[in-house]
């Protein structure tokens, strides 16, 4: 199966400011086309066609370049016993299949192997049995890849791969850019992240701030074709031996479409630094202070 999308195959929505536009910066801020490097952070294998692969799809009909850091080996995705011994070489032959389909090639998908249920014990640089965590490796690979974009995992209540890669994430990428452990690669800054969910919805945080309906907790979307639909669902049948554990997630894909046929994603973006704003602390303490007089 061929992919070839153009940009205008898509539509882009700011859910809290009610807007539409057929500009991806939408979701990624002061988009440059060709000068673009998405990165995707993937818990495991499939997640990144489950939740993201429309916005890769995007990504590359406009023009950027997309990998894949995957942290997980897989090894827990066997359903049956006499697979747990091969269960990891096989996801590996799989997912550079299905990745391949959605236009990502084997040397764009680097691949941590942390063991599956097990991301949240290597956050951080020294672990307490002095070898190194997540952070001495995500911080040369994004600087080696000069990432401009980084989607992660939802991290609220999907698995605790997905919460941790979420975390490493939203902590460790905006230090790609500062100008420290300069050893490890020249900085480079990734100029937004963008949160996707593979099945849990997202924290309600962001509706609550926003003052939105509880059930609108993303606040972007996008809407494609439903040949995109069908590229995703090519790539996912790349991953036979996990059809058992992804059944459930295929028919409830059925929910995304449109009443014209066309297929949504829905997205999370976020400020990873947000900068602490002095002034309304500044008037609360003078107001405090003046009702005193």
């Amino acid at each position: 199966m061929e992919i070839g999308f153009s940009p205008s195959d898509f539509t882009y929505f700011d859910l809290r400011a009610g807007t539409r536009s057929g500009d991806i910066a939408t979701l990624f801020p002061g988009w440059q086309a060709g000068e673009e490097h998405l990165v995707v952070f993937v818990p495991h294998d499939d997640d990144l066609i489950l939740g993201a692969g429309y916005a890769v799809l995007a990504a590359q009909a406009n023009g950027a370049q997309v990998s894949a850091v995957i942290f997980c080996d897989g090894r827990a995705g066997y359903s049956r016993p006499e697979e747990r011994d091969t269960v990891v070489a096989t996801r590996r032959t799989e997912s550079t299949t299905a990745y391949a389909r959605l236009g990502i090639p084997s040397a764009q998908i680097t691949r941590l192997d942390y063991p599956d249920f097990s991301v949240i014990s290597r956050i951080g640089w020294l672990l307490p049995d002095g070898q190194h965590g997540s952070f001495a490796t995500t911080i040369p690979v994004l600087r080696n890849l000069r990432a401009t974009r980084v989607m992660i995992p939802n991290g609220y209540r999907e698995h605790i791969d997905h919460e941790a890669v979420a975390r490493i994430g939203a902590y460790d990428v905006p230090q790609v850019g500062d100008p420290i452990v300069v050893d490890w690669g020249e900085p480079t800054t990734v100029r937004s992240l963008l949160e996707y969910g593979v099945w849990s919805d997202f924290a309600p945080e962001d509706a609550l701030i926003h003052g939105a309906p509880n059930v609108i907790r993303a606040n972007r979307a996008l809407a494609a074709p439903a040949e995109a639909e069908e590229a995703v669902a090519h790539a996912l049948m790349a991953f036979q031996s996990q059809q058992q554990i992804i059944a459930g997630l295929l028919d409830g894909r059925r929910a995304r479409r449109l009443s014209d046929g066309r297929v949504i994603e829905v997205y999370r973006w976020f400020e990873p630094r947000p900068p602490l704003d002095y002034r309304p602390y500044t008037e609360a303490v003078e107001r405090i202070e003046s009702e005193e007089h």
